[in-house]
């Protein structure tokens, strides 16, 4: 069993900062790319940030230059720091993960089994 916990999220101000975090953990083999998405009631899920395994990040425009995505590999954990905040930027936030879990063995090696693992959603408002 995976799962993914997201702590950090709160009340900001405009202008103001917050950091998330969001921690794996379970019968995890490996990850692959790791990403944050929010959404307002009654809108589509947004993608706000991709980290792969390298390092490697993407990021739309609503959110380039003030957002930044991280990882640390050796404990499961993707993170998100939210800068210069602005009331749009309020959402219930998600981390996804793509994530191999162990099935079984082969002769060889483990079998794997790859999927997407959602996180529970935290609450940011930013306001004054």
């Amino acid at each position: 069993q995976v799962q993914l916990v997201e702590s950090g999220g709160g009340l900001a101000q405009p202008g103001g900062s917050l950091k998330l975090s969001c921690v794996g953990s379970g019968n995890i083999f490996d990850i692959d790319d790791m990403r944050w998405f929010r959404q307002v009631p009654g809108n589509q899920r947004e993608l706000v940030g991709t980290m792969d395994r390298y390092g490697g990040a993407t990021y739309p425009d609503s959110v380039k230059g003030r957002f930044i995505i991280s990882r640390d590999n050796e404990k499961n954990t993707v993170f998100l720091q939210m800068n210069s905040l602005k009331p749009e930027d309020t959402a219930v936030y998600y981390c996804n993960a793509h994530i191999a879990v162990v099935q079984g063995r082969h002769s060889d090696g483990p079998a794997l089994r790859w999927g997407d693992y959602w996180g529970q959603g935290i609450q940011v408002t930013v306001s004054s």
